[in-house]
Formats: structure tokens, C-alpha cells, sequence
């Protein structure tokens, strides 16, 4: 039996389900939410605090070891940074006045000026969610901010949509008490590559502050047939191997990565400044007007630093429902986004900050998604219609610097709800809302990748969370609704 919370809320839901979509889709809603299995049912009636889940982003935060190409008047354009940087509270211009950083860079050598009230603020934008499966399980999604890139045509785009993604299994409280990672899935460009535990390019670094995935960044610029436009990916060398070479005053900074032959450079290490033990042992520092100039390279993608040369900078984490809003069809999209794409979705619960008021309302609500840029160059669809966001993504085994793919097969299946999961689920049974088949995204809908890479087009291996997956009664949390950490 549910507990009888997860049955006042199941009910609640279906008297919602009935008004909306009729007697057929509460009669949908309920077979599905009382598929949730019994044993998990019991299991399911703890969750994690807000400051526990806090800690897992912390904890789990990536090393991003970072390639620049900072010469001619390039220094700062591969700083991760915030998609306020500029204080003005518009998106459209952040390519604009990206290409300035380096004004902001040489005037805070000699005091005062116009570019002084910026906050570079390095973010990654998470989003945790929390399900039972056997026990409770986490997806932690992490998105590095880049305000520009180029892409290998050579056009420049605004924002950057790279993400990163670990899969931890076996919780049983605080981070660091026997929990493991099983899988990480990186962006490149329009491809998704995982790597699992035991792999040789699966490196985390362990202090006693997180255990912390290493990664290497492309930088911004364009590169036919080779890593560009600031891809991620893993990295092949153990942080002791890492740790051997920055203490030695000469040793080349580069490491190797995946699906590439020889060590890469790199001149930036980004590390979370929520873990100390990270912070402490690179020595990072926070940017700030009075430490930019230190911490911006000025060389060449092809020239290779000395480890004493490399720039340690800290970030710190942010929420993806922070952005969620400003796509809203209500809440002030035109500033940031255009109305040639949307997305609905079928919000039960408001988004809510993180003194827990709504800024999205519930109900059927439209987010529009396409990207508004100052200059005209670029409409690329924003976090909202990102196939990560509801795990509708198609796994790749290697990185390609060729593949022009978009990969898309797996998604539009997902959307018209036509092929079942390996459970025997589809979208639409799996929520409970029969009419959402290529008509809207329901909030929870999620997809879990089991982390086996299938070949077969238009299929993944994984499961669509179920029913009630999402609420307490449940054990169940779904972070990318939710805004954590204060602004």
C-alpha cells in the first residue's frame, strides 16, 4: 500500500487529471501512480534535506581543466561566467558585451570604470533529482556557462549549452558515506558520451571536501576536425598523475582526454568553491575587478603553459530553475528569448525560489525557447528545450570531431509517446496523462539512461519515472523545478 500522503496527493492529482482531461485520463493517472512497486513504496519514505542535496552538488562538482585561446585581445573570453555578468538583466546582449571582457580585464589595472560593477560570478547551473529504484538513487545535472562560442563554421553563438551529468546510485545519506557514481554523461556539442565506473578516462579527484569528476574544456573559438566551441571532455590521467605534475615547475600542463591522441593543453582549472579540499589544494581564487587581470591568460590555444602558469579560478553553483522562469510566457520572456519556438508543460507544482515562493504557476503553461541575440546571429533553442532537461537524449560511446547528427530519434519518439521503455512503459503511461503525446511535456516527465549504449535508432536503454515518482511520500525530489542556492 502507499503511504497516505503519496495517496492524498495521488488524489489530489486525479481530481486535477479529471477536470483537465476527463474521466479517461484520472482513470490513465491513477493505473499509472498505483504502478509504483510495493516494496519501493516503503522504502521510499525518506528524502534528503535541502541542505543534503546542497552538499551532493558540492560534493560531485566537476574539475574543469579548460584550453584557452586568449591572444589578440582574447583574454577572458573563456572565463565560465553568469548569465547576469553584466548587471543589466538582459540576455540578449551577452554575447555583445562578452567580446569586451577584455576591456573589463585591462581597465581593473588602474582603478575605476565602466566595466567595475560587473560580476563575472564563474556559475554552473544544477538541477538534483532524487528517485527511488531499488533503493534512492540521484541524477546530478551540472550546466557550464559560457556567455559566447564559435562553432566550426566560424559563426559566433550566444550562450553555450554544454552540461554534465552523474548518475549516483546506493545513497544512504550525506555524500561520501558509500554511495557511487556509476556513469557521467558530458556534452559535445550534439552528442552525449558516457563514461562508466572502471573506465580508464573516468578520473575523479578525492579530498575530504567531494569527490570531483575531471574534465577538459575546449575553448571558445572554432576548430575544423578537432576539439572546439567549448566541448567537454573526460579525462584520461589520474589526479595523482595530475597532482605529480603541478608540483613541478616545469612540467607541461596538459592531460589527456577521450577520442583524441596525445595530452591536451590547458591554462584555466575551474573548481567548485563549495569543496575546500579542492580549493586548497589548486590554490583557486574568486574572480573579482580586483583579481581579474590575474586570473585572465592571454595565450594561444596552441601554446603550452607551465603548470605554475595555469589560472585556478572558483565557481560557485546556481540553480537551472533559476533560468527556467525568464522562458515563461508570463514572466517577461521578450528581454531574453523569441516567440518562434515554445514548449508547453503541464506544471502540478508552481517553480518555486528558494524561500519557497512561486514564480511559475502551476497548470498548463508555455515556455518559449528560442534564443533572442542583440546581434542577430544566433536562435539556437535555450535550457527548456534542452533533450537533457527530461533525459530524452541518445547515448554515444566516443566523442567525433565530424558527426554532424542531431540525434534526434529517441526524443521525437518520447514526444509522441510510441515506443515503451525498457520496462514497458511509454511516456504517457508511465505519467498517467494520455492526451500529452506530441502536445505537451508533463513537469516530471524524466527519463532515466540505465547507462548502456544501444545502437538502435530511436530507442535508449532506461525508464520513464513513474506515477508519484517525484514526492516525498515517494522519496522522490525533482530539482529542476526548484531554485537551492541563494541568488
Amino acid at each position: 500500500m502507499l503511504p497516505s500522503a503519496a495517496m492524498l496527493a495521488i488524489q489530489q492529482r486525479l481530481s486535477e487529471a479529471s477536470r483537465r482531461f476527463g474521466s479517461f485520463g484520472a482513470l490513465a493517472l491513477m493505473l499509472a501512480c498505483l504502478c509504483v512497486p510495493t516494496s519501493n513504496a516503503h522504502a521510499q519514505a525518506w528524502t534528503l534535506s535541502t541542505p543534503q542535496r546542497q552538499a551532493y552538488l558540492h560534493y560531485y562538482a566537476p574539475i574543469v581543466f579548460k584550453r584557452a585561446n586568449a591572444n589578440d585581445n582574447r583574454h577572458g573570453y573563456d572565463w565560465i561566467t553568469n548569465f547576469n555578468f553584466d548587471q543589466d538583466g538582459d540576455f540578449s546582449n551577452n554575447k555583445r558585451n562578452w567580446k569586451n571582457i577584455y576591456q573589463y580585464i585591462n581597465a581593473s589595472r588602474t582603478g575605476p570604470s565602466a566595466y567595475e560593477n560587473w560580476r563575472i560570478r564563474p556559475t554552473l547551473y544544477t538541477a538534483l533529482i532524487e528517485y527511488m529504484d531499488g533503493g534512492k538513487n540521484l541524477v546530478l545535472i551540472y550546466h557550464i556557462y559560457h556567455a559566447l562560442d564559435k562553432n566550426a563554421s566560424g559563426d559566433y553563438q550566444l550562450h553555450d549549452w554544454e552540461r554534465v551529468e552523474l548518475h549516483v546510485r546506493n545513497v544512504t545519506g550525506s555524500p561520501g558515506s558509500g554511495e557511487s557514481v556509476a556513469f557521467a554523461v558530458v556534452t559535445q556539442h550534439k552528442r552525449n558520451v558516457i563514461r562508466q565506473a572502471g573506465s580508464t578516462e573516468f578520473q575523479f579527484m578525492q579530498t575530504s571536501t567531494g569527490k570531483h569528476l575531471l574534465l577538459w574544456q575546449a575553448e571558445w573559438s572554432d576548430k575544423l576536425l578537432a576539439p572546439h566551441g567549448q566541448e567537454l571532455r573526460f579525462v584520461g590521467d589520474s589526479y595523482a598523475w595530475i597532482a605529480s605534475q603541478m608540483a613541478s615547475s616545469s612540467a607541461k600542463a596538459q592531460v589527456d582526454v577521450n577520442n583524441d591522441d596525445g595530452r591536451k593543453n590547458l591554462h584555466y582549472a575551474f573548481v567548485p568553491q563549495g569543496s575546500a579540499g579542492a580549493v586548497s589544494a589548486f590554490g583557486a581564487q574568486a574572480i573579482s575587478y580586483a583579481t581579474a587581470d590575474a586570473l585572465a591568460s592571454r595565450m594561444d590555444n596552441g601554446t603550452t603553459a607551465t603548470w605554475p602558469n595555469v589560472k585556478r579560478v572558483t565557481y560557485e553553483l546556481q540553480d537551472l530553475a533559476d533560468i527556467l522562469p525568464t522562458h515563461w510566457q508570463y514572466g517577461g520572456y521578450q528581454t531574453h528569448w523569441l516567440s518562434t519556438d515554445y514548449r508547453d508543460f503541464y506544471l502540478e507544482s508552481p517553480i518555486v525560489n528558494e524561500a519557497g515562493q512561486a514564480e511559475v504557476s502551476p497548470g498548463m503553461q508555455r515556455f518559449y525557447t528560442a534564443t533572442r541575440d542583440i546581434e542577430n546571429e544566433d536562435d539556437r533553442d535555450g535550457i527548456i528545450a534542452k533533450k537533457w532537461l527530461v533525459g530524452t537524449y541518445e547515448l554515444n560511446a566516443n566523442a567525433s570531431d565530424s558527426s554532424t547528427a542531431d540525434y534526434n530519434d529517441f526524443h521525437a519518439n518520447a514526444w509522441a509517446s510510441t515506443v515503451a521503455d525498457s520496462r514497458g512503459r511509454t511516456r504517457a503511461s508511465a505519467s498517467g496523462y494520455p492526451t500529452s503525446p506530441n502536445s505537451f511535456w508533463w513537469q516530471h516527465d524524466y527519463f532515466v539512461h540505465s547507462g548502456t549504449v544501444d545502437s538502435t535508432d530511436g530507442v535508449e536503454v532506461g525508464f520513464w519515472l513513474p506515477g508519484a515518482w517525484y514526492l516525498p511520500a515517494s522519496g522522490g525530489f525533482d530539482g529542476r523545478w526548484v531554485q537551492l542556492f541563494p541568488d
